[in-house]
């Protein structure tokens, strides 16, 4: 069996979760894990029971020295993302990166564009693009089921955690943007948003965010976010002529429903007619396993991903950007080219 030697950078909230799916892949030897933090390290090696012949490494630079290493699997905060991939790939390294690849769209195609030249694989964990639910929610919008597409909603809310590097913006749209972006088949071309800040006034994060995407066809989606709402929701919608497709994560018996109805119009009157709802079987299994999976597959095959590659990364950073343009001016449209 084929196999690839990975190290992983950074062991924080989500590295580890990574290590974790890494280290049951049958086809990856973690064979280095660098955090700058010896108690991080001193932690994974006693929680996952590391072999000592798995490198604990303070430096990032180091992994340079490691024998036939094929990939990097990298969970370090988003500012230090454009220094870390670049040299990385400059050094021949398959790149699995956390989210948001960067936090600058032309960072992000300088990287995908040294990635192709270097014809390696750049990846980012775009988890929800690996969730059962959305993927079945696109086979179900992209088979008409849902008649005439009218408008889309989301709402991501809860009670903490408040970043200090960044807003709810850039904390917590990505994921809706995703999905919306996934279950259309196409990008927004204006954006609008508007927030509120009551926290951190000086830095001036907007807690509150309401966004509005406009895509091609004049389709309208609308984002809630927000991260001191004590109503914690993760639910994304879309509404057409013949129902709406729900996702709610809250939802532990159906988080994906198909809930049917339309109108019969006569004269002046409309009527609800043929409505149920229908509990969506989205089978079980982790994102970021398939996540990883994916990854490794790419690597073994060199084939760049077709749901998540630094191209799909950088889409959605060029997509924030506009929007935090849009946040700084009161809630102005601005276009994205798309380019």
């Amino acid at each position: 069996m084929k196999k690839i030697k990975l190290a992983i950078i950074g062991v924080g909230r989500w590295g580890v979760h990574l290590l974790r799916n890494f280290l049951a892949h049958p086809q990856v030897d973690v064979v280095a894990i660098v955090d700058p933090s010896l108690a991080k390290l001193t932690t994974v090696k006693e929680r996952f029971h590391l072999d000592d012949n798995i490198l604990l490494i303070t430096e990032w630079q180091s992994i340079k020295n490691i024998p036939q290493l094929t990939a990097v699997a990298i969970a370090t905060p988003a500012s230090t993302h454009y220094d870390l991939i670049k040299d990385y790939l400059q050094s021949g390294y398959h790149i699995l990166a956390e989210k948001p690849l960067t936090l600058d769209p032309e960072e992000c195609r300088e990287l995908c564009e040294l990635a192709e030249y270097q014809e390696i694989i750049l990846m980012v964990d775009h988890t929800y693009l690996f969730h059962p639910a959305v993927e079945k929610g696109q086979q179900v919008v992209q088979s008409g089921q849902l008649g005439n597409l009218r408008y889309g909603y989301a709402t991501r809310t809860h009670l903490g955690p408040v970043r200090q590097d960044v807003d709810a913006l850039w904390d917590l749209a990505i994921h809706d943007i995703a999905i919306f972006n996934t279950w259309l088949g196409m990008l927004p071309i204006k954006v609008k948003a508007k927030g509120t800040v009551w926290l951190q006034e000086q830095s001036n994060l907007a807690d509150l965010v309401w966004v509005t995407l406009t895509y091609p066809n004049n389709f309208q989606a609308y984002i809630h976010l927000c991260w001191l709402n004590t109503d914690k929701q993760r639910r994304l919608g879309l509404v057409g002529s013949q129902g709406s497709l729900i996702f709610d994560e809250m939802s532990a018996t159906s988080p994906l429903s198909f809930i049917h109805g339309e109108f019969a119009q006569e004269g002046d009157v409309f009527i609800p007619i043929n409505q149920n709802q229908e509990v969506l079987d989205i089978g079980k299994s982790e994102p970021l396993a398939k996540v990883c999976d994916c990854f490794v597959n790419c690597v073994l095959n060199s084939t760049p991903s077709l749901v998540s590659s630094g191209w799909v990364g950088r889409e959605l950073v060029e997509i924030l950007t506009a929007l935090t343009k849009s946040l700084q001016e009161d809630g102005k449209s601005v276009k994205i080219t798309n380019g």
